[in-house]
């Protein structure tokens, strides 16, 4: 999953493809790279980001999913919480909405009832404004799973067919070094719940932090963390690096089948 941030704040590439026009040429070089699925977002959801409107949040995402259907039959995911822009994307025909909130917002579960859309229930810790402040677990892998299991739970109930469900543990949503660390390395057992697991972990500032906060070495550190990630269960990872990440990825599936 690639991800295109049509804003003009995200923590890593803020303001590089809120010009249609780069925008686009971004995801046509996705798309060259091997690219399964491009991730779009109109609001930033990094720590402290502030929220925009629904229609501000339509105004930067529609012409670019239009752009892009009219040269690829890629799928396509975007990046939202609202229910409003759910409806209006899902009407464009996209293929998964990917929600930080987990459909928790009302009449998020009502609109995707009414589709065929696939959907990412994340976990987060608060919202993307507070989620850094504070956040305190007893035990973060079992208070995300019990989450995640509710949430897919309370989806089954209201008629929505768990092969639609991805989940994603969060990571840096809501999380500190140490609980990103623990999630890291115990992400196996998210394999109980029975669903893909998605992760997002390309740049993270928990990464960097590794890394004595060097940013220039952000994309090895990411690629470690994602093959990691892929070797104890992970089945979807949501990368700015596309091209990098797939080398990698290809290493270790010619390693495996020679094993």
């Amino acid at each position: 999953m690639g991800i295109l941030n049509i804003t003009p704040d995200s923590f890593s590439d803020g303001g590089m493809y809120l010009d249609f026009n780069t925008a686009l040429k971004r995801a046509e070089k996705m798309i060259e790279e091997g690219v399964d699925i491009i991730d779009i977002g109109g609001e930033s959801t990094r720590p402290g980001s502030d929220a925009v409107s629904a229609d501000e949040e339509l105004k930067r995402i529609t012409p670019i999913i239009e752009a892009i259907k009219k040269i690829s039959d890629i799928a396509i995911s975007i990046d939202t919480y609202k229910p409003e822009v759910m409806k209006e994307v899902i009407d464009m025909d996209v293929a998964m909405i990917n929600d930080i909130f987990a459909l928790q917002k009302p009449n998020a579960i009502d609109i995707i009832k009414k589709s065929n859309v696939g959907i990412c229930l994340m976990h987060m810790q608060g919202t993307p404004k507070t989620m850094q402040l504070n956040p305190i677990y007893k035990n973060v892998i079992n208070e995300v799973k019990t989450f995640l299991e509710e949430r897919v739970n309370l989806l089954t109930n209201e008629g929505i067919d768990k092969s639609r469900v991805i989940l994603d543990p969060g990571f840096g949503f809501g999380k500190t070094f140490e609980y990103n660390i623990d999630l890291l390395q115990n992400i196996e057992s998210f394999q109980s719940l029975n669903l893909p697991m998605l992760v997002g972990l390309s740049r993270k500032s928990f990464i960097r932090k590794i890394l004595s906060g060097d940013h220039d070495d952000h994309l090895s550190g990411s690629i470690s963390a994602a093959i990691f990630s892929v070797l104890k269960g992970a089945k979807i990872l949501r990368v700015h690096d596309v091209k990098e990440t797939q080398s990698a990825l290809k290493i270790i599936h010619v390693a495996q089948s020679t094993t």
